[in-house]
């Protein structure tokens, strides 16, 4: 079943993301939206996928175009970590590890199941040189599978004017962290 949004709503959430595009300018120079919006137009199942990142708190925005394919290249640019995205483990794996006090889901599902794709580290950092990101939360990032075998993953934050990359268990989960996402269109 593919996954759409009704015509109002994809209007309102156009309209949405027009006004972030517009008010920063500086995540995506050289950008024109209407090439932006009609991409997005002729892409229900991305507007679909933008929708959850928004109403998940993500204030997705555009943050660069990739020549090669053609798409343009969507963050969470909300100022922390997006709020209906916490409390979240790492992986289903570790979610299914936990004996008791388990999280309503972990972030790579979640991820799944709105499209996306959770920020790797080098995105992270990309991110981070846009504006100033997860001052008091933190995001878990895609781990490299040798940590994740030994039953960990890695999450980053930004103090004292620098991002951190940090590791936890997996199963582990925080009410300030959760995770950013990427979705190209």
């Amino acid at each position: 079943m593919k996954k759409q949004i009704a015509p109002k709503q994809a209007e309102e959430l156009l309209h949405i993301l027009k006004a972030r595009f517009e008010k920063h300018m500086q995540r995506h120079k050289g950008i024109e939206w209407a090439k932006v919006a009609a991409t997005l137009q002729a892409n229900a199942g991305k507007l679909w996928s933008l929708n959850e990142m928004e109403m998940t708190g993500g204030d997705p925005d555009v943050v660069g175009y990739d020549k090669k394919t053609g798409e343009y290249l969507f963050y969470d640019c909300s100022t922390e970590s997006p709020k209906n995205r916490r409390s979240l483990c790492y992986d289903h794996e570790a979610l299914e590890a936990r004996k008791e006090h388990k999280p309503k889901d972990s972030a790579i599902n979640m991820a799944n199941d709105m499209g996306i794709e959770i920020l790797n580290e080098a995105q992270y950092r990309e991110l981070q040189q846009l504006g100033n990101f997860d001052t008091k939360t933190s995001s878990w990032i895609k781990t490299p599978p040798g940590i994740r075998k030994l039953g960990g993953a890695i999450f980053c934050d930004r103090r004292y004017n620098t991002v951190f990359l940090y590791h936890n268990g997996a199963e582990s989960y925080y009410a300030a962290r959760g995770f950013r996402g990427s979705l190209r269109v």
